[in-house]
This record gives structure tokens, sequence and C-alpha cells, in this order.
């Protein structure tokens, strides 16, 4: 096992980020221990966070959320010392940090808070910006280790503080590509070329380099993830959190968070984020140098429209199948098929019918076996009232179904008084309070 020297770093989590850092260390002349949870086949690769911590006094943990830096702070504890200065460069909640500063702090050692600004590129060049919070001589220590991965240290304040600033600037880059993802539909849409777009862009002054690196992506459609829509999702619901907290909300970062969402739903989350876009595109492919329009029923599926057809006819099933309740009440019509005198009436009897007691029609055929039952209760309101002229039948029947129908099945007693058609459907009786 290798002598624990000053010059020994440490770094626990080899995602995107973690594993660029490890490079510039080694080329700064570093030598690097390394952990993650799925092993990979790498130099120095340790067992456990516990052993990061024996062989190192300087550690770096890139972890996604709360709970895995929570977690390898705690599987250090053991073998953490006061000589340890441990940096954290995830972004979590100011709370989280704070409680792992804590964690540290009880062992002697110190916890600065270290988030990040940049992505891969700017990894792999050494170019990323730290924003500091925490004691200031453990950061006067610890500045070699970060100067050989960054550009520039800002400091911040107390623990705590840089997260909140990190979670900050997080709720601009996410607001910024869900506006940018938004404006390039409009323009796709629209028939326009997305090279015009682009080159106004260039020129404006809402531009800028989150913007030069994923506005490309978007129009290329290349989603290869330089920082994952599961980790901006996590950024921007710390960000709903901390608003509520404070009892404000936040409307463009609601937007962002409502798309970032759907895209983890869709199943990408290890997708760029930049992949905003393909709320407006689902197919991810980009639109091309045609017009918008053309492409967009390919991205869309027409295909999806035809399925929608067929599903709207069990609707129309499902509401005829109210009609048993009623059918309760037809049932007792039924054998009064007898009386049926004009068969002639039979052709003028379904155009009118057909509007008024679609329900009557199926459910009497189910209690009359014979194929004429379902015209059978139709001529039944005819000869009470006008059965000689077949021709008016078709204006005047459609009211007086209604009207001599729906009582009788329903309220057979009041009719007897008269055959005036005064009480109306189920509302009869309200409308002769009115009268009086």
């Amino acid at each position: 096992m290798s002598l624990r020297t000053r010059k020994n770093i440490g770094v626990v989590g080899l995602g995107i980020i973690g594993q660029r850092v490890v490079d510039s260390l080694r080329e700064h002349g570093f030598h690097v221990f390394v952990w993650n949870r799925t092993p990979r086949p790498v130099p120095n690769f340790v067992g456990s966070p516990a052993e990061v911590a024996e062989l190192c006094d300087f550690i770096q943990i890139f972890v996604s959320d709360d709970d895995a830096l929570l977690q390898m702070v705690q599987r250090m504890t053991p073998n953490l010392t006061a000589h340890h200065i441990v940096m954290a460069h995830c972004t979590v909640s100011p709370d989280t940090m704070r409680a792992a500063a804590e964690i540290v702090e009880r062992r002697g050692g110190q916890l600065l808070d270290c988030p990040f600004t940049g992505s891969k590129n700017a990894a792999e060049k050494g170019e990323l910006v730290y924003y500091v919070g925490g004691d200031e001589a453990a950061l006067r220590q610890a500045r070699p280790v970060l100067e050989a991965s960054s550009k520039e240290i800002i400091e911040i304040g107390k623990v705590g503080d840089a997260t909140t600033v990190k979670v900050a600037t997080n709720m601009i880059t996410a607001a910024s590509v869900q506006a940018a993802a938004e404006a390039l539909a409009l323009v796709v849409r629209s028939g326009l070329p997305m090279e015009k777009f682009e080159a106004a862009m260039r020129n404006n002054g809402s531009f800028s380099a989150t913007l030069d690196m994923k506005l490309p992506m978007m129009m290329q459609g290349n989603f290869e993830p330089h920082f994952s829509v599961k980790h901006m999702l996590k950024d921007v619901v710390i960000a709903t959190r901390l608003a509520r907290g404070f009892g404000i909300e936040f409307g463009a970062t609601d937007a962002s968070r409502h798309g970032l969402t759907e895209e983890l739903r869709q199943g990408r989350g290890d997708d760029d984020y930049s992949s905003l876009f393909r709320q407006y595109f689902p197919a991810g492919s980009p639109p091309g140098q045609t017009n918008g329009e053309d492409d967009q029923p390919r991205l869309v599926g027409m295909d999806q429209t035809q399925p929608a057809v067929p599903e709207k006819i069990p609707e129309a099933v499902e509401t005829k199948a109210e009609v048993p309740s009623e059918a309760k009440a037809m049932g007792e019509v039924v054998p009064a098929p007898a009386v049926v005198e004009a068969p002639g009436q039979t052709t003028a009897k379904p155009e009118a019918a057909a509007p008024a007691s679609e329900a009557a029609a199926p459910t009497e055929s189910k209690d009359a076996a014979p194929s004429p039952a379902p015209v059978s209760p139709e001529p039944e309101s005819a000869p009470a009232e006008k059965p000689a002229a077949p021709a008016e039948i078709k204006s005047t029947e459609s009211a007086e179904t209604k009207s001599a129908d729906a009582p009788i099945l329903t309220f057979p007693a009041p009719l007897k008084e008269g055959d005036e058609p005064e009480p109306r459907g189920l509302w009869g009786g309200f409308w002769r309070r009115r009268d009086d």
C-alpha cells in the first residue's frame, strides 16, 4: 500500500467530471487514488471510501445527490482526522452540505463547500470554476488542488452559501435552454432555416456560453451528455424547494422543471439536458433544412391519430350502457305493441326516432324477440294523437314522443287526468309551479 503523503489526492466518484479531474490532477504531478460505486479498471482504484481517507489528506467528492454525499462522508468517518480537508463538489441542498460538514468536523477535519460550473469540455481543459464556501485556512491549503482543474476560484462565504449560489446559477442555465428550445421550435415550425436563427442569436445580447454549446446540439439532434437531464432536474427541484421555503414561486424555473420531468419520464434522464428541445420534436431527430411543418408529422407520428378513432367507439357504447336504468320502465310498455295498426308509419318513424329515442330501440329489441319489435313502441304514441298524417308526424313526433312517452313511462298516474301535453319530461311538475 502506498505511503500517505501531502501529495496524495483522493477522488470519490468517476463520472463525467470526476474522471477528467483525475486526469488534470495527474498532469499536475499529484498522486491520485480513486473510488467509484461501479468498479473501474483505472490506476490506483482502491476498495472503499474509507481506504481513500486512509491514503489521502485531500479528498474531492464528485457524487450525484444528497444521499450519496452523506453516505460517502459517513463511510470515510473511521479514518478521518484533523489533517483531512474534504471538498464536496456536488450540487445538493444547502442543509445537506452543512450536515456533511458537521460529520467531518466531529472527526477534527474540515469540509469545503465547492460546487463548480462547467461541463465535460471545461473539465477536459482544466477550466472549471469553483464556488467555495468554508474555512479560509482550509481553502488556502486546498487551493493548489483546486487550481489543477480550474481557471478560477470564487470565494462565497460559509458552508452552504456556495451551494445556494450554484443552485441559483443553474436556475438561469435551465431556463435559458428551455427558452432556446421554445424559440428554435418556433423558427422551425415557421419554415425558417435554423442557421438564420443561430446567426441572429450569436449577435444578440442574450447569447451565452451555455447557448453557444447547447444550441448547436439541439439543431443537430445530438444529445450526448455533458450535463444530464436527471442532474439538472435535481438542481431545479432543489431550487423549487428553497423557493417554497421562502414562500415564493418561480415561473421560469417551474417551466424548465416540467420540461425536464417529461424528458425523464420519456426515459431520457441520462441524455444531455438540451434534450428539452424534444418536447416539440419527440422523435429527437433534427428537423433538417426543410420546412418544419413538413417534418413535424413524421416527428409526432401521423399514425398515432388513427388509433384514436376506434378508441372513441367504445365511449359511444358506454353511453348506451346507461339505457338499462331506463329500460326497466320501458319494459312495462312492451305489451302495448299489439295495438300497432299502420305499418306505413314505420318509414316515417325511424327518421324522427333516431335523435329522440336511440336508447329505446336497443332495449326494446332485447325484450321483444321478433324483428318488428324495435318499431312497435314508436307507433304507440302516434295513435294517441295524430295517426292520419305521416308527413306531418315527421315534424311533430319528436316533440310528442318526448312529451307523451317519457311521462307515460315515469309518471303513469298523473297522465290519467287528461291528454294535455302540459307536463313535459321529468320537469313537468316544476313548470306547473311556475304557472301558479
